[in-house]
């Protein structure tokens, strides 16, 4: 998935810089904590190292994505994704809600993309709920779908918005594909805010990735929040947000995000915590360095990348194409 902050291309620079701060080396194991997970780049990365991975995000997209990644090992059936990309279409919520010609004026889907996705979500359901499916398949597929309808939505890479008219992409047939198996240790996934759950886990290595501006998950990602969980929420607005302010993250404001930081690497149980931030964050670089340095011996490394393409499609006026990504490092004393 094309999504904001993901790590997939600064994977090599933090594993050296994790390696080299920690002192871990090729063949040691330890416990890994990821607990703002996303689309669980970093947490694979370390579970294929043979690591014990805990991994958490408090969106439930995100959510089933490491439980199939981090938790999950199913036993493969293609005659499951035969019969699913050959279900009749249905007109169910995503058709009713998201897609062109269904009234809503909402462009996110084709029609027949959208009803493609409702037939494939309504049936997993039914098979989960009726026993036909275990855990491991039902994580598996659902993920799969939420990866594979991601190609086809008519936006540009987020949903907080979607575009008048349908992109090449999007008009193609929606097939579903599934995502690879994994190797490693079988790891631990949670759906919490961090804040309350890293006083329950503990470990060796805390990655934490928080949101960095005031761009809210819940509202750039709503839509594959309600595939995930299919629970027909009431919408509002032109772009059918869900009520969404229980997942509303205090990081993604100036006035809480010092606090709430702080209160995170006060109360996180690990030997050493890596903070992901780029140099557009809402908290400075010195600020960062006081809190941290508070909680035991800090140090630094960076390295520029180009930045997301989607900044570029939200109404802003951006200088720079290049972004420096700070890892902060803590060893807690």
């Amino acid at each position: 998935m094309n999504y904001i902050g993901s790590k997939q291309s600064l994977l090599d620079f933090l594993e050296t810089t994790i390696e080299e701060f920690t002192g871990y080396k090729e063949g040691d194991s330890f416990v890994f904590g990821d607990l703002f997970a996303g689309t669980g780049v970093v947490g694979q990365r370390y579970k294929e190292k043979g690591h014990s991975v805990i991994s958490n995000d408090i969106q439930y997209y995100s959510y089933v994505l490491n439980k199939h990644y981090i938790e999950n090992i199913p036993e493969l059936d293609d005659s499951l994704l035969e019969y699913f990309n050959n279900l009749n279409p249905v007109k169910g919520f995503i058709y009713n809600n998201y897609c062109e010609g269904s009234g809503s004026g909402r462009n996110y889907f084709t029609n027949e993309n959208g009803m493609k996705c409702d037939a494939v979500r309504i049936e997993l359901e039914r098979l989960y709920r009726a026993g036909e499916i275990n855990d491991n398949l039902y994580f598996y597929y659902l993920a799969s779908l939420i990866n594979s309808i991601d190609k086809y939505a008519n936006t540009a890479s987020v949903y907080g918005a979607f575009l008048k008219h349908i992109k090449k992409p999007a008009q193609k047939e929606f097939i579903l594909e599934l995502l690879p198996v994994g190797n490693g240790n079988i790891g631990k996934v949670y759906n919490e805010d961090i804040n309350e759950l890293i006083k329950k886990v503990g470990g060796d290595v805390l990655y934490i990735d928080p949101p960095y501006n005031n761009r809210q998950y819940c509202s750039n990602y709503h839509v594959l929040e309600t595939i995930a969980k299919y629970d027909t929420p009431k919408l509002r607005g032109v772009t059918g947000l869900r009520d969404e302010t229980y997942q509303k993250s205090k990081y993604c404001s100036k006035r809480t995000v010092i606090d709430i930081f702080e209160d995170l690497i006060k109360n996180a149980d690990f030997k050493y915590i890596i903070l992901s931030y780029n140099n557009e964050g809402l908290m400075d670089l010195k600020t960062i360095k006081d809190i941290m340095s508070k909680y035991g011996e800090y140090d630094f490394f960076t390295k520029e990348y180009r930045r997301f393409k989607a900044d570029r499609d939200e109404n802003r006026t951006i200088a720079a194409d290049i972004t420096t990504e700070y890892l902060h490092c803590l060893r807690k004393i």
